[in-house]
Formats: structure tokens, C-alpha cells, sequence
């Protein structure tokens, strides 16, 4: 039976940090990219194949129900995988669907309007804070934020702590 090493929120999905840094420290066989988007245009597919192909992990490009019934399927075979989505909203998807992620790291969110800075590469608005209170207290999903494996983790508390100081 497989199992998720690193459940990652990134909107760039695969780049140098996640092929180098993160697959080595969580000690991944394999990275299923999650996105409804990608996996149904060629192009984007292709680019993300390729990038993975040059680490020597087995690399997937999933539909988020594709995702779900792969896990609830072959329990993602013997793989020991990183999942990454590009959105909270997604990875929630998965969560819900029943995929057993243990932990959220999120690792990638632009700014953009509304939101406040967690960390230097994460910004949440208030509707993702409360998703991600709702996955920590309903599932009891570990979430942090942490853009790469050297910098400290943030818990979903000093987010929520940040999250005060901007209302």
C-alpha cells in the first residue's frame, strides 16, 4: 500500500524546489500533480512529465476525482508520494474525498487581492483560514506553512494569529 509523504499547496506544482529540495527530504518514490487544468491540456502535461522525469520519480498528472478513485482504488500502489495541488480548495477536495493526507503544507500561494502574507511565498484570505480550521478540527489534519524544507514550519495558530492582526 502506498502512502502520501507531503501534501503540498503550490500553485507553480512542479519547480526546482519541489523536484530537488522536497522530494529528497520526504523521502518520495513518486509525485501525483493534481489539477483538472493540466491534466486535460497536453502541453502543460507534457512539461510536467518532463520535469519530473529528470528526477527519477515516477511523476502523474491526475484529475482530482482521478486522484480520489486511484486511492480508493490501488491505494496508490506501493508509491510514497507527494501530492500537490495548485489550490486549498483542491487539496480539501482530496481530503473530503477521503484521501488520508495526515498534513497540509502549504508552500506556494500568490498574493493576491484580499489576502494577507502568512510567509514570503504563502497568502491566504479569510475563506481559505476557515477551510483550513475546518480540515485541522475535522480531520485532524496537521497545517503548516513553509515554502522550503530549511526555512521553520508556521502552524495554522500563527497564521490565525496573523490572520487577527490584519482585520
Amino acid at each position: 500500500m502506498g502512502e502520501i509523504v507531503l501534501a503540498r499547496v503550490d500553485a507553480r506544482l512542479i519547480h526546482g524546489q519541489v523536484m530537488t529540495n522536497l522530494s529528497k527530504s520526504a523521502g518520495a518514490t513518486a509525485i501525483f500533480v493534481v489539477d483538472d487544468a493540466s491534466a486535460h491540456d497536453d502541453f502543460m502535461k507534457n512539461v510536467i512529465l518532463g520535469a519530473g522525469s529528470r528526477t527519477g520519480l515516477k511523476c502523474r498528472v491526475l484529475k482530482e476525482e482521478g486522484a480520489i478513485r486511484y486511492w480508493c482504488d490501488r491505494r496508490y500502489d506501493d508509491y510514497k508520494v507527494i501530492l500537490l495541488t495548485k489550490s486549498i480548495e483542491k487539496m480539501a477536495y482530496l481530503i473530503e474525498g477521503g484521501v488520508p493526507i495526515k498534513s497540509v503544507n502549504l508552500g506556494g500561494v500568490p498574493r493576491r487581492p484580499e489576502t494577507t502574507e502568512i510567509i514570503k511565498a504563502v497568502a491566504i484570505d479569510n475563506e481559505e483560514y476557515q477551510l483550513l480550521r475546518h480540515l485541522e478540527r475535522s480531520f485532524g489534519i496537521e497545517i503548516y506553512f513553509q515554502s522550503t524544507p530549511s526555512l521553520p514550519k508556521l502552524s495554522l495558530a500563527e497564521a490565525g494569529r496573523i490572520m487577527e492582526k490584519t482585520l
